[in-house]
């Protein structure tokens, strides 16, 4: 995948001041002593959890493409977890446009009307991830004092939600009046764009346009809406489950609290895997919580790796399957 150096070296000195604010006074006996003494078992049915989690994940990409072409879930599960291996492995979560185009590959779906469904996931995904920081709230405001690091995440819950909800509202509309959308887009690509470039540019105007089919429907965002809760709190579940593996016990809202945190601070651009951006909060809030810092930090550890490495290694697998590489042929299948 290629990237701008800039880019990537900028995330990955952003990694490294994550992992500064994280590790810092940290006692290196007492961390690993509590990964050495930790159970790994019950990284099972976390795992297991977190694959359920996965499966619906495919079937809310299966119930937003409805409208395009139907797909079943079976089909769309190898190419989301292949995507969301990208998201691990790649720079800037290429992984999103990764599977945007081997979907194009596989079922012909245009590559502009399958990242937009892709967007409406992560906004969806955004709102909830708010919301379960917004159900704690007043749990948040006894943690500010216990850490600076926690301190200011009511300002930016407050700020992502009215950026979340407004992009939501957008696309809402958009997807409402599509006429409308199509009349403002043209004359924005007429008023803003080389001339060469109209004819392209509207085309993939309408191709996305058209992934936002399925937000026609009041239920249908009810069951996108209602999908990504359920997707969010089996995540929570394996948040859960690691925990029992560690000396330590905080509440299911305090890990939705957790989640909610962490999965903000990774939309921060970092080194790939999210280095430092998921560990530092996720620390944080659990020495908020009264943890002890080389056991906060001995699982969010382990959970960071059981998060990463199982989908990692069977993205890598069907991708494998599929004869699949990221080469200079897949790239212009991006080009509509």
């Amino acid at each position: 995948m290629q990237m701008k150096k800039w880019q990537f070296w900028l995330g990955v000195l952003i990694s490294i001041l994550f992992l500064w604010l994280a590790l810092r006074g940290l006692h290196l006996g007492d961390f690993w002593g509590a990964v050495q003494k930790a159970n790994y078992i019950w990284l099972l049915p976390g795992i297991f959890v977190y694959f359920v989690g996965v499966w619906v994940r495919a079937w809310r990409w299966h119930y937003l493409l409805g409208p395009i072409k139907k797909i079943p879930t079976k089909t769309m599960f190898p190419i989301t977890t292949i995507g969301y291996m990208g998201n691990n492995i790649y720079p800037a979560r290429a992984g999103e446009v990764l599977r945007a185009v081997i979907l194009k590959r596989k079922e012909g779906v245009p590559v502009s009307a399958s990242l937009a469904t892709i967007i409406v996931e992560r906004i969806f995904d955004g709102v909830v991830m708010l919301a379960f920081i917004f159900v704690n709230l007043t749990e948040l405001a006894k943690l500010t004092s216990a850490s600076g690091f926690v301190g200011n995440i009511q300002e930016v819950a407050i700020y992502g939600t009215g950026i979340f909800i407004g992009a939501l509202v957008v696309f809402l509309l958009a997807a409402m009046f599509p006429q409308i959308s199509i009349r403002i887009g043209s004359w924005m690509i007429e008023r803003l764009t080389p001339k060469r470039l109209h004819e392209k540019l509207g085309n993939i105007m309408h191709k996305f346009l058209d992934g936002l089919a399925s937000l026609r429907s009041p239920f249908n965002v009810l069951m996108v809406f209602f999908t990504s809760v359920i997707i969010w709190l089996l995540e929570t579940g394996k948040y859960w489950f690691v925990m029992h593996a560690f000396d330590f016990e905080v509440s299911f809202f305090a890990l939705m609290l957790m989640n909610g945190i962490v999965n903000l601070a990774t939309t921060i651009p970092s080194a790939p895997g999210y280095i430092g951006t998921f560990d530092a909060p996720g620390i944080a809030v659990l020495t908020a919580y009264g943890v002890d810092q080389a056991t906060a930090a001995g699982y969010t550890l382990v959970l960071h790796v059981a998060l990463w490495f199982p989908i990692t290694l069977l993205g890598v697998y069907f991708m494998a399957r599929e004869g699949i590489k990221w080469s200079d042929d897949l790239r212009e299948e991006t080009k509509e």
